[in-house]
């Protein structure tokens, strides 16, 4: 690939010889030869350009290379958005066999589009639909009339539930589990939980759980992406939904009857409780727990390890076990610290005031 083309497709310029050609991307520290196109967009790493055997480099502009082997430069305005486009010109496609693979269970009924993939021990329930041009991996189950869009990918051990919907270009990634029923059980009379909520004690045990059957679905929308063994539950009457564009880390837990909007981002090991509502554009950041039926407004941040258990109002940042908004949950770090002198400077005081305090009278 040439420089020049690379420079086209993300929008950049190019220093130098822009006819040079390269066959990947690297890391200045991985480069091996004149055909290595490195990575340079953080300054802590321009020195390593000085040594490097590769004769090309992308960095960010105003930044002037040290001299060496690199004789040509992608020149680019955003860091982020240039590896974006980087990876998506440099990327390897995935090793998928065209057709359907011998050991692969698909029901009669089902259908199954034109340029499908379907790997080893690949299940495809009654009356599902897989779109034209989607890839699904070894030992993906996909149940019985589940909808799955045109060209998504489904990676090894993805499990998708019965009715479940997904739209066109969605990822799922290694043992997504799509589908599976909400966490919802009952005790006949009020239980532990609920006498707990409302008087602040536990004032009855919880002798059975009935279980509420989960007869929603879950509807994911198009280009929505779901990391490797995430957990989305169908919801109880309605449908748990993801919508448009949203991307899921690795280990997050979405409960039934949930509403994600779109362009979400929602990190590692976040678990979100049953009927809570995420609006459009919302981060919350790793290990955040949204309690059940509350609402984050379209735009907020949720910092990392924060407790959501009240609303959180749209384009607000907050943070904190329970969540507050930034500056209070900041403030309250800061009184922490300060607590240990304050306790110093209490005993002085008391110490003081024991000293000029007149002795008791003896009666």
């Amino acid at each position: 690939m040439k420089l020049v083309d690379i420079a086209e497709a993300l929008d950049a310029r190019v220093t130098g010889d822009g006819t040079i050609e390269v066959l990947r991307a690297v890391h200045p520290a991985d480069a091996a030869g004149p055909e290595d196109l490195v990575i340079a967009m953080d300054k802590a790493l321009l020195p390593l350009l000085a040594t490097t055997p590769a004769r090309a480099a992308v960095v960010l502009e105003g930044v002037l290379p040290p001299t060496g082997n690199v004789v040509a430069c992608v020149v680019v305005k955003r860091a982020a958005t240039a590896m974006a486009g980087l990876t998506t010109l440099f990327e390897r496609p995935i090793h998928a066999e065209a057709g359907i693979h011998p050991t692969a269970v698909v029901a009669p009924d089902a259908v199954v589009g034109t340029g499908v993939s379907l790997g080893a021990f690949v299940f495809v329930g009654s009356r599902a639909v897989i779109g034209p041009g989607t890839i699904v991996m070894s030992h993906v189950t996909i149940g019985a009339e589940a909808r799955v869009g045109a060209a998504c990918l489904f990676h090894p051990g993805v499990r998708v539930g019965e009715r479940v919907e997904i739209g066109d270009r969605v990822i799922l990634h290694h043992n997504a589990s799509i589908g599976a029923d909400g966490f919802s059980f009952i005790t006949p009379e009020p239980g532990s939980v609920e006498t707990a909520k409302a008087t602040g004690q536990v004032g009855a045990s919880n002798r059975l759980l009935r279980r509420i059957n989960s007869i929603g679905t879950v509807i994911l929308g198009d280009d929505v992406e779901v990391g490797a063994n995430s957990a989305i539950d169908r919801g109880t009457v309605t449908a748990t939904r993801v919508g448009r564009n949203s991307k899921i880390d690795n280990l997050v837990q979405i409960g039934h009857n949930v509403v994600v909007g779109e362009n979400c981002m929602i990190c590692g090991l976040t678990g979100i409780a049953g009927s809570a509502v995420i609006g459009n554009r919302v981060v919350l950041a790793g290990r955040v727990g949204v309690a059940d039926h509350q609402k984050i407004g379209d735009d907020a941040i949720v910092m990392a390890g924060s407790g959501v258990a009240t609303n959180v109002p749209p384009k607000a940042v907050y943070g904190g076990y329970p969540a507050v908004p930034r500056d209070r949950a900041l403030e309250q770090v800061v009184n922490i610290g300060r607590l240990k002198s304050l306790y110093a400077e209490v005993a002085a005081l008391k110490a003081r005031l024991k000293s000029v305090e007149p002795p008791p009278e003896k009666g």
